[in-house]
């Protein structure tokens, strides 16, 4: 596990975006697993800067997003297709059929999860998984208590996790109890893994998930065990980790567009 400190969240981005870039440079049909919410956006910003710059190309790049809420359209604004739509896919030249997201509108949640693991295999696997972490240190949506052994399942969001994304509807009683998550075993066949959090009220879930013993209580910690994670985080968020288990590298200036 490598750790970078970056001065603020746009230099997490750029980071992040780098290290994505250069995966499709290496390996133009790579499979990407991606993350919604506030923490990748400056990531997707850069790669689609990058993208319009210096023509770096998504037509044969996968990509499986990591959850959707059960109950929500691809239509409705709060919905994962919807964010991923706006904030990234239509600005690049990804091809629509490669682009796949859980179905949080499908009858059978467990079919659903099913076909999703089918789609991954068929592909061979996720090449780099980008994870953001919650404050109660969970992945995707597998929160804590949830088994790693687990493929893409259906879950019951813990309270914290709701009133964390409160934020995004117009008030808490608008969010969805459930979702449609990749599991924790599907996370960790993944080949590499890019881990981001920024925020100090990020600090206590990236200390269990770094110092903390692998316990599904705290979700993310399964990634001490993975062959290869990078762990991106803005001051603030590593402000708890100990001087020993960080290796510092001066950031990128947030100007660089590889």
């Amino acid at each position: 596990m490598r750790v970078i400190i970056t001065d603020s969240y746009e230099q997490m981005g750029l980071e992040a975006a780098n290290i994505v870039a250069g995966q499709i440079y290496l390996k133009p049909n790579s499979v990407l697993g991606l993350a919604t919410g506030s923490t990748p956006i400056v990531m997707y910003e850069h790669l689609i800067a990058v993208h319009r710059t210096v023509g770096l190309d998504f037509s044969e790049v996968t990509t499986f997003n990591l959850d959707e809420y059960i109950g929500m359209g691809p239509e409705n604004p709060q919905s994962y297709h919807y964010f991923m739509q706006k904030k990234f896919f239509k600005h690049i030249n990804i091809n629509p059929e490669n682009v796949h997201i859980p179905n949080g509108m499908a009858e059978d949640v467990i079919a659903e999860g099913e076909r999703y693991e089918q789609l991954i295999a068929a592909k061979g696997g996720i090449d780099l998984q980008v994870l953001g972490i919650g404050q109660n240190a969970h992945i995707g949506f597998n929160e804590p208590d949830v088994k790693f052994a687990a493929t893409t399942h259906k879950v019951e969001l813990d309270e914290e996790t709701i009133l964390a994304n409160s934020r995004f509807f117009n008030n808490v009683d608008e969010v969805p109890r459930y979702a449609i998550s990749m599991g924790i075993k599907t996370i960790m066949m993944a080949e590499h893994v890019i881990l981001l959090a920024n925020g100090r009220n990020k600090a206590k879930a990236v200390y269990k998930a770094l110092c903390g013993d692998v316990t599904p209580e705290a979700p993310a910690s399964i990634l001490q065990l993975h062959r290869d994670v990078v762990v991106i985080l803005d001051k603030e968020a590593a402000e708890l980790l100990p001087e020993d288990i960080i290796s510092r590298r001066k950031a990128l200036p947030v100007s660089m567009k590889l």
